[in-house]
């Protein structure tokens, strides 16, 4: 069995210690495993932690580490294949994804490396600032050597607005269908804030399902019930799960009584794009942007705020409220971290590009002659990388460098290794791997 050291988003044995960035069920694979969870430490934020038992019954809880946003531990591990201690360091950082969810910073005998799990930290946004700051703050002028960057939405035409704007757009468009019942497609956890913002713009509570419910008191919101209920009779608007908006449950419902159904998210935009490189155009739209399909042609990203377009043939909306960091905002993260280099953690995105074919300009290791097409395979690049001097002005230790070649990841002391579109494992080994 492969002997790691510390694994994120990645639940399997082998490791030392385990973190969790947060509780959406791509970053959970191998936690809800037959007996339950018993192969190390967990870290995770607080909220994190106390939403688990309702997710994985068969947890350990004492095997639990909450660690707060800002939070720092101290980690005690010891070399697989030497022995020899290891000294690591981890702070929580703010992600601004969904309830609970972190980013982690580690310092130590292993370099500097980031990992940011799914993030948006808006251009402006008060709480995106204090989170930048608590990052700085905690690298203390030292440079990272290694970025694991959100990559779900890193192509230049992908820029959403920010969250607020677009609330209020989904508000707009309810207020337009007075006689309509109102079906909004949400996640197991997240978008709580579109839709309190929903309920108390329009004075109106809003349907939720029994488990939902259950989370949304867990999160201490609405502890007094006055928005959410599971009364459908209390109010038209239901937020309901996103898989369930489709053509047939909308046409089902309208055989019933005027529906609309409204989809919250960037991933539409995306899929919609890929089915619409199939029909045939019939006009051009009020506003495009070209992005670069993964083995494919060119695709279209259309939107029009004064006209959100449909999701399906009718009765149906999309627009970009996205828990995703868009292009704008991942080149304003770079700009802030300026690491040695950066890897994307989502290797399954319909528009996947290397984070590094648009900013490496941003990285200390970046090569001047490197430039050229978009690059679709999988996060693999062909430079020669070498971690930046740090701050101090001591250079990261020899045994500390990193060579992308081909279609691996080397690093002579430490390897990361992705697999199922998420996660990364830290390793004390020379072995030469594949990045999934």
């Amino acid at each position: 069995m492969e002997e790691g050291l510390v694994s994120v988003d990645k639940f399997s044995a082998g490791s030392q210690a385990y973190f969790l960035t947060h509780l959406h069920q791509d970053h959970t694979r191998g936690l809800g495993a037959a007996g339950g969870w018993r192969h190390g430490p967990l870290y995770c934020s607080p909220t994190t932690a106390r939403l688990l038992p309702t997710r994985f019954p068969g947890i350990d809880a004492s095997l639990l580490r909450p660690l707060a946003p800002g939070a720092s531990a101290s980690l005690s591990l010891s070399s697989p294949t030497s022995d020899r201690p290891l000294s690591l360091r981890v702070t929580a950082i703010p992600a601004l994804h969904c309830p609970g969810s972190l980013m982690y910073l580690f310092r130590g005998d292993l370099g500097c490396m980031l990992y940011t799990g799914d993030f948006r930290w808006e251009v402006g946004c008060d709480r995106a600032r204090r989170a930048k700051q608590a990052l700085l703050d905690a690298l203390g002028g030292d440079t990272v050597d290694l970025v694991y960057l959100d990559n779900t939405y890193c192509h230049p035409s992908l820029n959403f607005p920010p969250r607020l704007v677009v609330a209020e757009q989904i508000v707009n468009i309810i207020r337009a269908h007075p006689d309509h019942e109102v079906i909004i497609g949400v996640d197991t956890l997240g978008k709580e804030d579109l839709l309190l913002h929903i309920s108390r713009a329009l004075q109106t509570k809003i349907w939720v399902w029994p488990q939902r419910l259950l989370t949304i008191h867990l999160l201490g919101i609405d502890e007094n019930h006055e928005v959410f209920t599971t009364q459908t009779s209390l109010t038209k608007i239901r937020a309901v799960p996103r898989y369930s908006v489709t053509i047939e449950s909308l046409e089902a419902l309208n055989t019933v009584c005027p529906t609309i159904g409204i989809m919250p998210s960037g991933i539409p935009w995306l899929l919609r794009s890929s089915e619409e490189k199939a029909k045939p155009k019939v006009r051009p739209p009020a506003k495009s942007a070209r992005s670069k399909g993964r083995d494919e042609g060119p695709t279209k990203m259309d939107y029009d705020p004064l006209s959100p377009p449909k999701l399906f043939d009718k009765d149906s909306y999309t627009l970009p409220y996205s828990e995703h960091a868009c292009f704008s905002e991942l080149k304003d993260f770079m700009q802030t971290v300026r690491p040695s280099t950066v890897v994307g953690i989502v290797s399954t995105s319909f528009c996947y590009v290397n984070p590094r074919h648009h900013f490496r300009h941003l990285c200390s290791d970046s090569d001047a002659n490197d430039v050229g097409t978009p690059i679709n395979n999988k996060g693999r690049d062909s430079d020669n990388l070498t971690p930046k001097r740090r701050h101090n002005g001591s250079a990261t230790p020899e045994g500390k460098k990193i060579r992308i070649s081909g279609s691996s990841l080397y690093r002579s002391k430490v390897t990361m290794k992705r697999k199922d579109g998420c996660g990364a494992r830290i390793n004390d080994t020379e072995e030469l791997i594949g990045v999934a």
